[in-house]
């Protein structure tokens, strides 16, 4: 098993190993050790605002930290010498979100939204990424930080 197939698999965890994920009907677009990105389709369920129709911003952070806990995930296995899956689901048994900030920068409104994440640092105990989230017409919705426990 190669590195690539590892992060791939990351990936599906992810979608189908955690059930917050499958409620929030989430899909990746890409994932590698340096970037990552996830769409999710607007559900009522999702209402902050009933007023406004826009997204809670509990989700807004939820899907942040989703999107950047899978690249620092990817970005652990990109790091290990040893690929033998004992290995790798330790290395991944520790992952964490240390500290997550979630900037909110429009309402949010929209039919599909897209969550995607590049790499800061990457080391040997931490991670840090930095987060966006737009919305299908390409309105940037909030911003985000996240370090995340990786040794």
């Amino acid at each position: 098993m190669n590195k690539e197939m590892l992060t791939q698999q990351v990936g599906e965890l992810f979608v189908n190993g955690m059930p917050f994920n499958q409620f929030l009907n989430i899909s990746v677009n890409a994932l590698s050790a340096e970037q990552a990105a996830i769409t999710f389709p607007w559900q009522d369920v999702f209402i902050g605002n009933p007023a406004q129709k826009i997204l809670h911003g509990g989700i807004i952070s939820a899907v942040l930290d989703n999107v950047g806990g899978m690249l620092a995930a990817a970005s652990v296995i990109d790091k290990l010498t040893e690929l033998d899956i004992k290995s790798v689901q330790q290395k991944l048994a520790t992952l964490g979100t240390i500290d997550l900030r979630t900037d909110y920068l429009r309402p949010g409104k929209g039919e599909v939204f897209t969550a995607s994440a590049t790499l800061i640092r990457s080391g040997n105990k931490v991670c840090v990424c930095r987060m966006e989230l737009h919305n299908e017409k390409a309105i940037q919705i909030a911003f985000g930080t996240g370090t995340y426990l990786v040794g």
